[in-house]
């Protein structure tokens, strides 16, 4: 609960009008009640407000409040940036309860800092070490050995593999698995694989052969203020750790391979598949579903749209699309020359009539 005076001051932003109104939520405006914060921050969006009961309203610069019928108005000159500071202090958690929960099962050896939460059947093996301030949500796994800094928050149904070491303030989603083994294994003899991907298609004449794991010796190093979406996978390294730097975001199902290292504040969007041994340099962006193969580089600030396939080396700053990825105008421009393919081929059919003639 907090006065419309409170949210403009926490977020740095003006307000006008009734500023002890009290808020309890934010809605959009359409649904918005007397005791809502309605996020009409484009002219688009306030066309919703009649249709609520809105008194007070997140708003762009410039907005017409009083006309608009509200009776106090926030305005944010950038409004997702808003969007972030409003959710923040709205934001009602789980209601996950504080303290260990009496079905939780702790390793004696195990550490839990000042004002750890454990959740119902959650286990926390030998040797780990949790964090102050940190909420390990119920039904969790934390592995041997495993170091979690502070103020971590780990929702449902997280498991965190031996030997992990996690930064301050990580966040998991539910289902978020840290530290499964990579998946790496060879055959005794040269394999139809090996081959075709060293001639670039030919199998060669290897024999049928069974598969041998390579097991996996290294863990998972994760920095500070990382967060996992639901249902991502992380595989330990082979001999080194797989790394994920400070800051970076995983929405949810990215799957990083082993030896992969992510560098600080990347962006991997829903459902992007990283191949083992990766390097991805800082401030990399890989939209949903892009997918990276194995043993390459991705320099700094990469970006790549949705559904992007890298299959070689991406140098730092390049903007790709594509299967195979290239240079995003490239690949408009071979768009935009594949769609004329039917006329220019209607054009070559004539000439060849004419020719002919």
């Amino acid at each position: 609960m907090y006065t419309v005076r409170q949210i403009a001051d926490s977020l740095g932003l003006v307000a006008q009008g009734d500023l002890e109104l009290v808020i309890l939520r934010a809605a959009e405006p359409q649904e918005a009640g007397p005791q809502d914060l309605a996020m009409a921050t484009a002219a688009k969006y306030a066309e919703g407000l009649p249709k609520g009961g809105a008194q007070v309203a997140l708003l762009w610069e410039g907005a017409d409040w009083q006309q608009l019928g509200l009776k106090a108005a926030i305005f944010a000159p950038r409004p997702r940036m808003a969007l972030s500071g409003v959710t923040r202090m709205l934001d009602q958690g789980q209601g996950f309860e504080a303290g260990i929960h009496p079905s939780a099962v702790i390793d004696p050896s195990a550490v839990l800092a000042e004002g750890v939460s454990v959740g119902p059947l959650s286990i926390i093996a030998a040797g780990a070490k949790i964090g102050k301030g940190s909420v390990i949500g119920p039904h969790c796994y934390i592995g041997a050995d495993v170091e979690i800094g502070a103020q971590a928050q780990l929702r449902e149904m997280v498991s965190i593999g031996a030997r992990a070491k996690i930064g301050e303030r990580f966040r998991a989603q539910p289902g978020v698995r840290i530290g499964g083994d990579g998946f790496s294994f060879v055959t005794p003899e040269v394999s139809t694989v090996e081959t075709a991907r060293k001639t670039m298609g030919d199998q060669g004449d290897a024999e049928a052969q069974s598969w041998l794991r390579i097991h996996s010796l290294g863990a998972v190093t994760v920095g500070n203020d990382v967060e996992m979406g639901a249902n991502c996978t992380i595989d330990n390294g082979t001999i080194r750790d797989t790394v994920i730097g400070d800051g970076s975001k995983l929405d949810n199902q990215v799957h990083l391979g082993h030896n992969t290292r992510v560098g600080r504040d990347c962006l991997l969007c829903g459902q992007t598949g990283v191949s083992g041994s990766v390097d991805i340099g800082n401030n990399v962006v890989l939209g949903g579903q892009c997918g990276v193969a194995d043993n390459i580089f991705i320099g700094d600030g990469v970006i790549a749209a949705g559904g992007t396939k890298i299959l070689s080396n991406a140098p730092a700053g390049r903007v790709m699309m594509g299967y195979p990825a290239v240079k995003m105008d490239t690949h408009t421009d071979m768009y935009k020359a594949q769609r004329r393919l039917p006329r220019i081929l209607r054009d070559v059919e004539a000439l060849k009539k004419a020719v002919f003639k």
